[in-house]
Formats: structure tokens, C-alpha cells, sequence
């Protein structure tokens, strides 16, 4: 379909259904003043004045997907214990459907907690598993997957490589999503970097990109970040890549088409997050069947406006559509 405005585009992100498989965590947020040093080692002593928890890994991202106007639904494994239990709190307050979560009697929910004070970052404590799931968790994970992508628009693998996604579960998901015609978006880490094979949009950051394919150069070298590109469409076998670049915006291989998109100015505060951002538009825009260009344009620029605010927030979809207003990309 040709989209005659950008309010044309947004408003079509409402028709959306999307997938999103991958590693849900609670982001967690001690906030708290420094007074004093600890007399017990030299190291600050935080008075604790507010807690915070959030949906973060791959619920950030469904967060991002309804933020934009679409319907996200989850399928990932959390810890049947107490945070696994405000996770799926949090889902509902959010009226986002739980159903595609797997409860585990092996693992723990995956919790970041950030100790933040007077707008900086102090520490941050992981609890967390990274094993592979069991055959019987994976079979269940496949069975909610079965069951919602084929009234899916688009499939989102978001990968932080806690072990929900195998290989074995990736070659069934896009088997069945090139079966059923749906594109499959991917935000790769480096357990599973290669075995994405065919997916339709690949999106590393260009560390991910140099250690997935295990090449170096320069990060402002683009000749080498577009033959890397080419090696690794080849090797995947999947319709492009999208590579964020920081500071230097983001670069699309993709239908025959490549861009270079630059970074837009921003006063930068927190850049946590931004990559579940530009995963979630630039998935919404490929289900879209927008152009390469639009698709990184797109992506880009939300992923700056998120970079704004501290701490892991969700795009603003009214904040996204006037700064796109302002470009003429149609």
C-alpha cells in the first residue's frame, strides 16, 4: 500500500498484531541521595527514598509496540517466584496479555536492578540464568508460539541470550513464519548470532556486527561496515540488515537499497533501552512493507527521542510522529 502522509503510516500501526519472542526481565529502580561514605569500604552509602520496578529485555519492547499504537503479544519464560510474579503484575497493568508467558520451577525471573542517585547511575546488581531452557519449558514456549503467530503481522525475536531462545526454537519460528508469509525482525546477541537463517530484517549494533562475524575495523570505516553487511546477509540468507551505530545514526541493507542515516542532535541522558525502541519500529514499519528508507528513518529517530529520559522508557508515539512531521521522507 502507498502511504500518502506520515499520520497515514501512524495511523496504520493500530491494525498491527506482533509477536515478540525473547528474554523478558524486571528492571529495577532504587533511587536514593548520598550522604556519606561508608565507614566499611570506600564506597557511597545511598539513603533509599523511592523503588521502581519495570518491565524490561523483551516486555520493553512490547511496551514500545503498544506505545506505538499495535498490539504486542509475549511469548517468554519467567521464574515462578515473587518476580515472576510482579512481572506478570506489571503485564496486567499495562493490559498486556500474559498468556504466552511460560512459568519455570528451574530458573529465576531475570531482575536488573539500577541504583541510581541524583540522575546518575551508581551500581546495577544482575540476577540472572543464562542456561538453555529445558526440552519440556521449550515445548511450551513453542506451543504459544504455534498458537499466536499465525494472527501475527510480524514476528520480533529479542535476544539478550538468557537461553529462552535456542537455535532449534529460531529454525521452527521462521519456519513456520515463511510458511504463513509473516516477516520475522530479529535483535541478535552473539549465542545465536548466525543461526537467524532467513529471517527477513537482522538488527545488530556494530559491536554485535564485528563480533558476530568476527572482523575489526574502525567505526567510522563505512566501506567496511558495508561489505561485513554483505557477509552477513550472505551467511544468513535473510533480506537485509539494519546496524545501529550510535552516535552515527544507522545504516539499512535492505530491498536492494542501502542508507546511511545520520544521528540527530539530542542532549543524551540514558541511552538504556533504545535498542527495544528501534526494534519495535523497525519492525512495525517492515510489517508496514514501508521503504528501506522509512524503516531506518523511522527507527532512528526514536531511538534518539528515547535517549532523552532516564531510565528505560518506552517511545511516545504523539512525540515520534511530530518530530517525523518535520522531515519530508514522502
Amino acid at each position: 500500500m502507498q502511504y500518502k502522509s506520515i499520520e497515514e503510516i501512524f495511523a496504520a500501526f493500530d491494525q498491527l498484531k506482533v509477536l515478540i519472542i525473547g528474554d523478558v526481565m524486571v528492571d529495577a529502580y532504587i533511587w536514593g541521595a548520598v550522604e556519606r561514605i561508608s565507614p566499611e569500604a570506600p564506597v557511597p552509602v545511598v539513603r533509599a527514598t523511592k523503588r521502581d520496578f519495570r518491565l524490561g529485555g523483551a516486555a520493553n519492547v512490547a511496551l514500545n509496540v503498544q506505545s506505538l499504537g499495535a498490539e504486542p503479544v509475549l511469548c517468554a519464560v519467567v521464574g515462578d517466584d515473587d518476580n515472576g510474579k510482579r512481572f506478570i503484575e506489571r503485564l496486567q497493568e499495562k493490559n498486556i496479555s500474559s498468556e504466552g508467558i511460560v512459568l519455570s520451577s528451574e530458573r529465576p525471573t531475570t531482575v536488573k536492578t539500577r541504583i541510581m542517585t541524583a540522575h546518575q547511575h551508581v551500581v546495577r546488581v544482575d540476577e540472572e540464568t543464562d542456561k538453555l531452557l529445558s526440552k519440556q519449558e521449550e515445548e511450551n514456549v513453542w506451543k504459544q508460539i504455534k498458537k499466536v503467530l499465525p494472527t501475527a503481522d510480524v514476528v520480533i525475536f529479542e535476544d539478550y541470550d538468557k537461553g529462552v531462545i535456542s537455535k532449534n526454537l529460531i529454525k521452527k519460528t521462521v519456519d513456520l513464519a515463511r510458511n504463513s508469509n509473516i516477516p520475522v525482525v530479529v535483535d541478535p546477541k552473539k549465542r545465536n548470532f548466525l543461526s537467524y537463517k532467513g529471517v527477513t530484517l537482522f538488527k545488530p549494533n556494530l559491536k554485535e556486527l564485528k563480533e558476530g562475524l568476527k572482523v575489526d575495523f574502525e567505526k567510522n570505516n563505512q566501506t567496511e561496515i558495508e561489505r561485513s553487511v554483505e557477509m552477513l546477509t550472505t551467511k544468513l540468507s535473510s533480506q537485509g540488515s539494519l546496524i545501529t551505530l550510535s552516535e552515527r545514526g544507522v545504516y539499512i541493507q535492505y530491498g536492494g537499497q542501502k542508507h546511511l542515516i545520520p544521528a540527530h542532535v539530542r542532549e543524551i541522558s540514558d541511552v538504556s533501552g533504545a535498542g527495544d525502541t528501534v526494534i519495535s519500529i523497525a519492525a512495525i514499519a517492515v510489517a508496514l512493507n514501508l521503504s528501506p528508507f522509512l524503516i531506518a528513518a523511522l527507527s532512528n529517530l526514536g531511538g534518539g527521542l528515547v535517549c532523552e529520559h532516564i531510565g528505560v522508557v518506552p517511545i511516545e508515539k504523539q512525540a515520534l510522529l511530530e518530530e517525523a512531521k518535520k522531515h519530508n521522507w514522502l
